[in-house]
């Protein structure tokens, strides 16, 4: 499998990367994401790795910490082969400090999920969002200073708007500390959004997108059709995770995926794997994170890298997936387009 170099840093990383959102399985809401366990998990792992992904994504609060247990049986044996990133900030108790970017959340949280994933370090590090009531020099100071104890090797951030992001690189480099090489942040076909500022940001800053929910928290996979009733089980029309998903209105889903399946016919790959590969194609993306229930759409969303949309598919998929931008970027892109004469 391909590997790109994770933003600025030199760890190069596959561009596929499994989430492990589907281990574990606590209800209500991450059991609408799957309840992989025990050694399915692990086949799911040895799939990976025999096609090349060796970075696999958790988070403390998935599942209340059991999809950090799950992947950590998972890789016994072989945590040499593998990259683990994992995230925290999110509540994960009832006390006042259980949650945030705090020197006192997060020595205890990176200290807690490395113990449930039975490893010494973690390779990629990521606040899950951002803390505005913590100073941002107190985060950078106390990622800086796990770097300095081997328990993390880089620092990542997820889901911060532009200016989190660059107000942070800048207290790093006004500091000397310690800098976010990475950014997962969602992106997809039905969220263009990330494209309007935080691209921009990643390619002047040197900061790759890890990049999740790249079929639109499942609207992407060929499940959500025009004029087709969805599944009875699925994502999309569960209780639980309804209102955590993205944003997308029906008629512009369906124009995508009537975009998706001109091209389907003419390449032979499914919705999902368009869906993915388009991603692939962008700029600062460096890993593309996939999920899976079982070995079957493991193996689908697996097949998505080894091959390419053309200029041409990719233009026509642009142009379906276009939205109005929001203020000021309409403006910015205008004037890109139209500039006043000097």
């Amino acid at each position: 499998m391909e590997t790109r170099l994770l933003g600025g840093s030199g760890l190069k990383v596959p561009v596929l990367s499994l989430g492990t959102a589907t281990f574990g399985g606590t209800p209500p809401f991450f059991e609408a994401w799957g309840t992989t366990q025990g050694k399915e998990a692990t086949r799911l792992l040895d799939l990976c790795l025999d096609a090349g992904l060796n970075m696999f994504d958790t988070a403390d609060i998935y599942s209340d910490g059991l999809a950090e247990k799950v992947l950590g049986e998972a890789i016994k044996g072989r945590r040499d082969k593998v990259i683990i990133s994992t995230k925290g900030t999110f509540r994960m108790g009832s006390g006042a400090n259980d949650v945030g970017s705090s020197r006192q959340h997060l020595l205890k949280a990176v200290d807690a999920s490395l113990k449930r994933l039975g490893t010494d370090y973690i390779d990629l590090y990521q606040l899950h969002g951002f803390d505005a009531q913590t100073p941002v020099e107190e985060t950078l100071r106390t990622l800086d200073g796990l770097v300095k104890a081997g328990k993390i090797r880089y620092i990542g951030c997820s889901n911060f708007s532009g200016w989190h992001l660059m107000k942070s690189l800048a207290v790093s480099e006004k500091f000397g500390l310690e800098r976010y090489v990475a950014h997962q942040a969602y992106y997809s076909l039905i969220g263009r959004e990330y494209e309007w500022e935080l691209m921009p940001l990643g390619l002047d800053q040197k900061v790759g997108a890890v990049v999740w929910s790249p079929m639109g928290m499942g609207r992407l996979t060929g499940k959500m059709r025009r004029g087709q009733p969805l599944p009875k089980v699925t994502r999309l029309n569960d209780p639980a995770t309804q209102p955590f998903l993205p944003p997308a209105k029906d008629e512009d889903v369906y124009r995508i995926v009537d975009a998706i399946d001109l091209i389907a016919k003419e390449t032979g790959k499914t919705v999902a794997q368009i869906a993915i590969n388009w991603v692939l194609q962008r700029p600062t993306v460096s890993t593309v994170i996939i999920g899976a229930r079982d070995e079957k759409q493991l193996r689908e969303n697996l097949s998505a890298a080894d091959w390419k949309l053309t200029p041409e598919q990719i233009a026509r998929l642009d142009a379906a997936s276009a939205i109005n931008r929001a203020y000021p970027y309409w403006h910015q892109a205008a004037f890109e387009r139209n500039p006043l004469p000097v």
